[in-house]
Formats: structure tokens, C-alpha cells, sequence
């Protein structure tokens, strides 16, 4: 048991690493930056496995350790508990004086037995006198917690090896189809099959979220999908809240978080369209206040907008421009247009959400309203945005967690057992006749309250 706290504890303390570097299984750009900024220091840490913590060697050889750890442990105390269970209650001791509660009294040992039986004591007798025995349940808990705590980590290894969890930005009006390509954002186990996801589509019909007038809190988030699937001829219609998820099988589709979509349209000098539809934005802090990029490779030279979206626009002169509210109350685009190679044809993945602007020239900064246009490039013109209008995206997250069932049910059982652990007490009482009285004594597990009470009432009612 002490091997196993220790190696639980080392378990938490290897998970940090996780935590504080980016993993390439969550977030592979950031790991890419890594790279580019501090290639030495990059490849030192990726020796480590500090990109891939839960997969490396070290991380796997303390969970495998834990495991037999646990076994090791529980396995002989199984079968200890089971010889012992099984057995007889212990014979008494020559003495009883030194033991707990130490009485001597008057009655007789036929009544001693009666009230022993009727409070489900286990009675064993001989020559000397009786020797009972209760609560030993209590190990019976404690066995049961901790080979529940197995099925726990059972349980998470496997949501670990064969499940997945993805992320998507949707945007209300448009389709989601369960494909590995339609995601974000994919970390597969490492046992999971692309091929055996479940197919179906979601597309976010309406989204509705409520604020306090007063805290700005929010107060509920509706997400209205159409969810269709192989099993149904037609769209069914769901309402997802942020903790009302809808089920395929064993994945569930969250409401993880959303924001907003500035609808825009690019033209080039000419007035032909280069760029039209909605652009997702990332929120910056709780009133939304966001920041997006808007590339447009089709112009010559290539055209890129550095953006902030305010869905209610305020000022101040510390701050600058940011939302004072996180609803569609005074919407504004806020754009800064950069000129050059947007790098979009090196090869190299790049974020949706941002532009290399090193070696690219600025040529214009403006702020637009729903249904204003801006000009920019000078001292001649090289095109135009207009800002459309905005709508709101929300973000799911699948998850499929073949291993979640076991652990909740291995940590339903673990508490029922740590509880009966806790609250039932093993205790034991002997009492052997003397002389025409009777020698009544007992011991309590870890000396714990309540057997000199006991004691107390088999007196009080079993003896004279």
C-alpha cells in the first residue's frame, strides 16, 4: 500500500508536465511554435516526451507500476480476509484484564449468548466462555475500494487507448459531418479506428444565449441542431445546453463554448468578389471581445486582414477598443489590412485564427459597422471590405469514451465501500466464566468509540 500512494502521487506529479507544455496531441501548431522560436531547446524537450506526456514511456511505466502496485496489494488481502471470514472468531485469551472496557459481573453465559446473537455478533464457544465478533464488513469495504480504484484506472486507460475527442467550430447555419476532416481538432487514441466512427451530421440551426442585464453573467446557452444519422430517414431535432449533451452510442456532443462570425465580402480593385461568407472569431475574455484573421490568396498581391470584432464596441484610452457586453448590442469590425505572401502555399499548417504579418506591408486600419464598406490601399485603391453583418458559432466537442462507464461505476462502488470502511466498526468482545461471574471484555479497531457503551448495554440486560 505504501508503494502504491507513492507511485499515485509520482502519477500527479508526471501529469504537470501536461499541463504546462503544449501536447501534439491537442495542440500541434502550438508544438510547431515551439519549434520554430527555440529549435535547441524544442528538441531537448521532445527527447523528454514533455510534447507527448500521457504517451511516453515514463508516464505509461508508473501507471503500469500503479496497477501492479494495486494488485499486489489487494490480491493477498483478498485472500487473507477470505481465510479469515470464513473462520471462526478467535479463542479468547487467558486474561482479559488488559483489554478494553474490562468488566465482572453477575449472569450467566446462555443470556450473554442471546444478546449477543440478537445484535449479529459471531459467536464462537468453548470450555472458557464465548469469544464474538462484528463489523467486519469494514474490511470487506476497504477491499472493495480499492479493487474499485483498479476498475477506475481501468476504466480511464481505456478512454484513453480506444476513444477519441474532437473539437469543431460551427457556425449556425452550416453542417458538421463526423469525418476526421470536418474537426479542428482530433486526438484519437492510440487503439482507436478512424473507420468505426459513428456517421452522422449536426447542422446548427439556431443559437440562442441569455445574459444578466446587471453581472453580465450568463445565464443559459441553447444550441437548436438538426442531427441526422443512418438509423433515421430525416433530421431530428435536438436542443443542446452546455451541460445537456445528445448521445450517438457511446459519443457524446457537447456545448463546449461559442462566439461570433463576421460576414464579410472582399473585392478586389475591379469590384469582382474575392472573399464572402462568415470568418469564426476566438473570444478574448467574457464579453467576447474576439480577434480573427481574414485571408483572401486569390488577390494579387495576397491580401490579409488582421481583425477584432466587438459585439457591443466601447473605447477607452488604456484599453483601446473592446466589448463592454457580450450580446449583439453595438456590433463592430475592426480591421487591419496587410499586403504580401500569406504563406498559405509553403506547406507548412498554419492558424486559421492568425497571420505571419513579417514580411508583409500594412495598407490600411479602419473601423466598420454592420453594412459599411472601407477602401483601402494607397495611393491607389486595391480593394474593398464590407462588413455584412455578424452571426454566432458554437463549438463541439465529441467525445467517445468507451471506458466511462466502468469508471463511474468503479467510482460509484469505491465511495458505497470507503463509507461502509468509515462508518462500521469491528470490534470484538470475549467473555469467559469465573467463579459463578462472568469476565466481560473487548477490543475495538484503532480503539475506536463506542465499545465501552456496547459493553455497557450487554451488562445492563445480560447480567443480574
Amino acid at each position: 500500500m505504501r508503494n502504491a500512494l507513492i507511485l499515485l502521487l509520482l502519477l500527479g506529479l508526471a501529469s504537470i508536465p501536461g499541463s504546462l507544455f503544449p501536447q501534439r496531441t491537442q495542440s500541434p501548431l502550438k508544438v510547431r511554435e515551439y519549434f520554430q522560436n527555440d529549435p535547441e531547446g524544442a528538441k531537448w524537450l521532445d527527447r523528454f516526451y514533455l510534447f507527448d506526456v500521457y504517451g511516453s514511456p515514463w508516464f505509461s511505466a508508473i501507471y503500469i507500476l500503479l496497477f501492479i502496485s494495486l494488485i499486489g496489494c489487494v490480491v493477498p488481502r483478498t485472500w487473507h480476509y477470505a481465510k479469515e471470514a470464513l473462520s471462526k472468531p478467535t479463542p479468547a485469551p487467558n486474561s482479559l484484564t488488559q483489554l478494553e472496557a474490562y468488566r465482572e459481573v453477575d449472569g450467566d453465559l446462555e443470556s450473554t449468548e442471546r444478546w449477543l446473537k440478537k445484535n449479529k455478533y459471531r459467536i464462537s464457544k468453548d470450555e472458557s466462555g464465548i469469544s464474538a465478533e462484528k463489523g467486519y464488513l469494514h474490511e470487506t469495504g476497504n477491499l472493495i475500494f480499492h479493487l474499485a480504484l483498479i476498475v477506475v484506472l481501468l476504466g480511464v486507460g481505456a478512454s484513453s487507448v480506444f476513444g477519441m475527442r474532437g473539437e469543431a467550430i460551427v457556425t449556425v447555419g452550416e453542417r458538421f459531418i463526423n469525418v476526421p476532416t470536418s474537426y479542428d481538432n482530433l486526438a484519437p487514441g492510440r487503439f482507436f479506428n478512424v473507420a468505426n466512427m459513428p456517421a452522422f451530421a449536426i447542422t446548427a440551426a439556431n443559437f440562442e444565449a441569455k445574459y444578466d442585464p446587471e453581472t453580465r453573467q450568463p445565464l443559459d446557452y441553447k444550441l437548436t441542431a438538426l442531427v441526422a444519422d443512418s438509423t433515421k430517414e430525416r433530421p431530428t431535432e435536438k436542443i443542446v445546453r452546455v451541460n445537456q449533451p445528445f448521445t450517438f452510442g457511446d459519443s457524446r456532443v457537447y456545448l463546449q463554448a461559442n462566439g461570433f462570425s463576421p460576414l464579410v465580402t472582399v473585392r478586389d480593385k475591379n469590384g469582382k468578389v474575392k472573399f464572402e461568407g462568415p470568418v469564426p472569431f476566438l473570444p478574448q475574455d467574457a464579453n467576447l471581445t474576439s480577434i480573427g484573421a481574414i485571408k483572401v490568396p486569390d488577390m494579387n498581391p495576397q491580401i490579409g486582414f488582421v481583425a477584432s470584432f466587438f459585439p457591443t464596441a466601447a473605447r477607452d484610452e488604456v484599453r483601446g477598443g473592446f466589448s463592454s457586453y457580450p450580446a449583439l448590442l453595438d456590433p463592430r469590425l475592426l480591421v487591419s489590412v496587410w499586403e504580401g505572401d500569406l504563406k498559405m502555399d509553403s506547406g507548412i499548417p498554419q492558424s486559421v485564427y492568425r497571420i505571419d504579418t513579417s514580411e508583409m506591408n500594412r495598407i490600411g486600419l479602419w473601423g466598420l459597422s454592420i453594412g459599411e464598406s472601407y477602401s483601402f490601399g494607397s495611393p491607389d485603391p486595391v480593394g474593398t471590405i464590407t462588413f455584412n453583418g455578424v452571426v454566432p458559432w458554437v463549438n463541439l466537442q465529441v467525445v467517445k469514451d468507451p471506458g466511462k462507464p466502468w469508471a463511474l461505476l468503479g467510482s460509484i462502488v469505491a465511495i458505497t465501500a470507503l463509507m461502509a470502511s468509515l462508518f462500521i466498526r469491528q470490534r470484538r468482545i470475549y467473555v469467559k466464566s469465573k467463579g459463578g461471574r462472568l469476565e466481560i471484555a473487548g477490543l475495538a479497531l484503532n480503539r475506536l468509540p463506542g465499545l465501552e457503551e456496547e459493553i455497557g448495554r450487554l451488562v445492563k440486560e445480560a447480567g443480574r
